[in-house]
């Protein structure tokens, strides 16, 4: 099981870099050429994800994209450091989001409900490009899991 992992700065100039790291890897792992663009949107989409919270939060903590080949599948996962609800540890809610109360609340900030917009969008987007994808959440940060298929070898004669 190879693996890559890949920590950058809560900047958005840097997710073009983890796109670009995150296709050449799939490549390599044999990820079929059709589902590379997948790949490249998806890790792309979680990235922008991940550095908008930490920079809404404050978080100067590096994102984290671990990229791992396996035997049937090659994975990403990508890692923020923003506690899920309450600080408990515990899984993401229905939605997708970590705390999101639909429509907001009077109280909150709008700002912050416009955060929980564009997290619910990117989730959306990142459930419409990759079949197999788990979103966690826990006190010490968030993961996106994202898998895709390798294509099997031709069989030689």
């Amino acid at each position: 099981m190879a693996t890559v992992e890949l920590r950058f700065s809560a900047q958005p100039e840097h997710v073009r870099t983890a796109r670009l790291v995150a296709a050449a890897v799939a490549r390599r792992a044999g990820v079929d050429e059709a589902a590379l663009d997948e790949v490249r949107l998806a890790v792309g989409e979680a990235c922008s994800r991940a550095v908008g919270l930490h920079r809404s939060h404050g978080i100067t903590a590096p994102i984290k994209v671990v990229l791992t080949e396996e035997e049937k599948s090659f994975s990403v996962e990508v890692g923020d450091e923003v506690p899920g609800p309450g600080g408990e540890a515990g899984s993401a809610t229905a939605s997708g989001t970590r705390g999101a109360t639909p429509g907001g609340g009077l109280d909150e900030p709008e700002s912050e409900v416009d955060a929980d917009g564009e997290d619910e969008m990117g989730l959306a987007v990142i459930s419409g490009l990759v079949d197999d994808v788990e979103v966690r959440s826990a006190a010490d940060g968030g993961v996106i899991r994202m898998s895709w298929p390798k294509t099997p070898a031709p069989l030689t004669p």
